[in-house]
């Protein structure tokens, strides 16, 4: 009786010695201390891979806010059966669909030429100064205009290709397209794309971009069959390989430049 008595009063003194904060905090995370490290783990391997798709897909780039899709969309074109329409919500995002599925999506990023400093070099080196208002629509530009987006698409190629070497290994071959004159609405632009080849055989992954300047911003429109993107991509090679020439089309419809 007198230990049990002493047991009592000892846990009478502790609830009322201790701080309800400490009860209140300590107990739970000193019972789940395993779970919350387990939990913290997942989390930062989440994160990770998060992070490593982003830079598979992106090259590091940042697209305005908004889906300028709504504004700049011209003459379509699609497969019989298909549509093609700005997708809803503000996420710059061109939907392909049939039966009302979505098959695929198309993304653009518009990049102001402040924020762009390498590419400010590239138009220099290009022979355009790009602190001077000039008309990129004339033909005395056009030449020098072409020149600085093959650097442009050049750079972005040696990114995605050191990218792919740290993501892949040896086990993909990087094939890049030599880039082509096109037009992007009213713009001068270029055609580029590239294939992550499997050594074994096999597509992991194939890519289609235009890139387009207007003297004050950038404009980059891709798509492509990957499987680790999130957007601006087709699930089906088939759909994404039988969309590609109409995607033509449609760029060359485009409202721009605004």
């Amino acid at each position: 009786m007198l230990r049990l008595y002493h047991v009592l009063l000892g846990v009478i003194l502790l609830a009322v010695l201790t701080p309800l904060g400490f009860v209140k905090y300590a107990l739970p995370y000193l019972s789940s201390n395993n779970s919350s490290n387990n939990k913290l783990q997942l989390t930062q391997a989440q994160a990770n891979t998060a992070q490593k798709q982003t830079q598979t897909t992106s090259s590091n780039l940042q697209p305005n806010e908004g889906n300028i899709w709504k504004n700049i969309l011209g003459k379509t074109a699609v497969p019989p059966g298909w549509r093609v329409a700005a997708c809803d919500g503000n996420t710059p995002l061109l939907c392909v669909s049939s039966d009302k599925k979505i098959l695929g999506t198309v993304e653009m990023g518009v990049y102001p030429l402040e924020n762009l400093p390498n590419f400010q070099q590239m138009l220099n080196k290009a022979g355009i100064s790009p602190n001077f208002n000039v008309n990129y629509q004339s033909p005395s530009y056009q030449t020098q205009l072409a020149s600085a987006l093959k650097l442009w698409v050049a750079d972005h190629y040696g990114v995605l290709e050191k990218d792919r070497r740290n993501v892949y290994g040896d086990s993909i071959v990087f094939s890049a397209q030599s880039p082509q004159q096109a037009p992007v609405g009213k713009l001068q632009g270029m055609r580029y794309g590239f294939s992550g080849i499997k050594r074994k055989g096999g597509l992991q992954e194939q890519h289609l971009g235009y890139v387009a300047f207007d003297g004050k911003a950038l404009y980059v429109i891709t798509t492509a069959f990957d499987p680790a993107s999130e957007t601006g991509k087709f699930d089906q090679l088939e759909n994404f390989q039988r969309f590609e020439p109409f995607l033509f089309i449609t760029v060359q419809g485009m409202n721009l430049p605004r």
